[in-house]
């Protein structure tokens, strides 16, 4: 009985690790989950896109979503505005952006609920 308990706390523990873990995205970005939705942060230089899809990876239209990414790019925060744009959020930064930049994007659903997602 207490060796199923310990398996249980170790299982459960292991969660909150898995529940942040990134991966790669269809469009070549890192994706993590924020909130409902599953976030891709795709960035090309100083452009920076963010494609939405649900918890079974199917495209969310951007329509009527509204973010901020805040990223920390050589040692400073850029706050980058992003606005739907075709089948993302998009926007652009003052100087180029590394690929595998640090940060969190805010989210606001047509719905108004705000989620986000952290990228280590």
């Amino acid at each position: 009985m207490n060796r199923r308990i310990l398996i249980a706390a170790l299982l459960l523990a292991a969660l909150p690790a898995t529940a942040h873990e990134v991966s790669k995205g269809p469009n070549g970005g890192r994706v993590v989950e924020a909130g409902p939705y599953h976030v891709e942060l795709v960035v090309e230089t100083k452009a920076v896109a963010v494609y939405l899809s649900d918890s079974n990876e199917k495209p969310i239209p951007a329509a009527g979503f509204k973010g901020l990414a805040i990223l920390t790019i050589a040692g400073k925060a850029q706050r980058i505005e992003l606005a739907p744009q075709d089948n993302r959020l998009a926007g652009s930064s003052p100087v180029a952006v590394p690929t595998a930049v640090k940060g969190v994007v805010q989210l606001t659903g047509p719905d108004g609920k705000t989620a986000q997602g952290r990228y280590h």
